[in-house]
């Protein structure tokens, strides 16, 4: 059985910085202050990951409790925030994905730095949730790694797993990384926020300009 490891932005659609809209209103509700996203590099990062880097940036201290109830916010603005800009699927991401759905010897899943909220939001504006039945997000402000041992472990629940035959799709080196700590292949895709060179300087099993 193959097992693939999908991320989502910058793989398999881009929001076309959408979720800025509801990053930065969920911190104005909050903090009463401003912010905003772009003053980061944020590609790769869990959202609790981002969440905590922002409150460093604004001198709040943020506890486990208060980034939940932020992360949780920014879920809750998403789906409205969506619509105001134009996003996308990646190229040939759809048709990639409708061929795999037909093939028996195949299982898909997402490992994201999303939260499931997040994950669900995007999925669904995109029309892209029938296409996996389940996956690893981010739960805590833990790395990339821990979202993909909770990833393959829930593989391993779901059937076979053959560990020679597992691949992370992604487009930032922390999916290079997080692939290495689950001993899986990574097919380095340059449609996000890092070049073909850069994600070639990592040394990943594959990498292509787009799926």
């Amino acid at each position: 059985m193959i097992v693939l490891f999908w991320d989502i932005d910058g793989t398999l659609l881009t929001t076309g910085r959408a979720g800025v809209f509801a990053w930065e209103d969920a911190v104005r509700e909050l903090t009463g202050r401003e912010f905003e996203l772009a003053s980061m590099r944020i590609a790769g990062m869990t959202d609790f990951q981002i969440a905590e880097r922002t409150f460093e940036t604004l001198g709040i201290e943020a506890d486990d409790t208060y980034l939940r109830r932020f992360v949780d916010r920014y879920g809750e603005l998403l789906p409205t925030s969506l619509p105001r800009k134009q996003g996308s699927v990646m190229p040939n991401v759809r048709e990639i994905l409708d061929h795999l759905r037909d093939r028996p010897d195949v299982r898909s899943f997402l490992l994201t730095g999303n939260t499931r909220a997040g994950a669900q939001a995007k999925l669904t504006h995109y029309n892209l949730t029938q296409y996996f039945p389940d996956g690893a997000f981010a739960e805590d402000t833990g790395d990339r790694a821990s979202i993909a041992h909770r990833a393959l472990s829930l593989a391993k629940l779901k059937g076979d797993v053959d560990e020679g035959r597992m691949f992370v799709i992604g487009d930032t080196p922390h999916d290079v990384e997080c692939a290495r700590a689950i001993d899986a292949r990574t097919i380095a895709v340059a449609t996000g926020g890092y070049t073909f060179d850069e994600l070639e300087a990592h040394q990943p099993w594959c990498v292509l300009r787009e799926l």
